[in-house]
């Protein structure tokens, strides 16, 4: 069967619009990528005060009047979240988990210690810890949004995880210990 050249042009077009594709989505890879190490970054740097007890978070979560209990639930919580960002299958996950945190931390903020005399003016100031949660939040909210269908994926991932687990004869509810 001959080839006419429309049909030549037909099929040259369709080979290059994946190409184009595959290097949007490999920028678009890199970009995320990039904003992942960033936030981590940000979360490791947010959680290192509240997990070492430096008197500043410590005073501050005592005007929360949670407890120091909350103080290292929350540094736990952003550690987890800044090493799960930059676990690939569980990058989406963390980025929704965080931007929940962030959500509270930016109400908790904007009611609790906007009534306190010494952090009164944070929520309005730019350079204020409630914009600050506002924003990481906003941002970790991105971040899961354009992971969705990792998040999407995951079980798919743990159950192929679990098989192979299986399959290899390793038990992983004993730390990964073979048969």
């Amino acid at each position: 069967m001959k080839q006419t050249r429309k049909e030549t042009s037909v099929i040259t077009t369709t080979a290059r619009v994946p190409a184009r594709e595959a290097r949007r989505r490999r920028r678009t890879s890199a970009r995320l990528w990039a904003g992942q190490i960033l936030l981590a970054f940000v979360f490791v740097s947010a959680a290192v005060p509240k997990l070492s007890a430096q008197p500043g978070m410590v005073h501050e979560f005592a005007q929360i009047g949670a407890g120091q209990w909350m103080r290292y639930l929350v540094g736990t919580t952003e550690l987890a979240g800044a090493i799960g960002l930059l676990t690939p299958w569980l990058a989406g996950l963390a980025a929704a988990g965080l931007a929940a945190e962030m959500a509270g931390a930016t109400i908790i903020n904007a009611t609790v210690l906007r009534g306190i005399p010494q952090y009164s003016g944070m929520w309005v100031l730019h350079s204020g810890t409630g914009v600050l949660t506002l924003v990481l939040c906003a941002l970790s909210a991105l971040l899961a949004y354009r992971r969705r269908q990792q998040i999407k994926d995951l079980p798919t991932v743990m159950r192929r995880c679990l098989t192979m687990a299986t399959r290899t004869g390793t038990d992983v509810t004993d730390g990964g210990n073979t048969r």
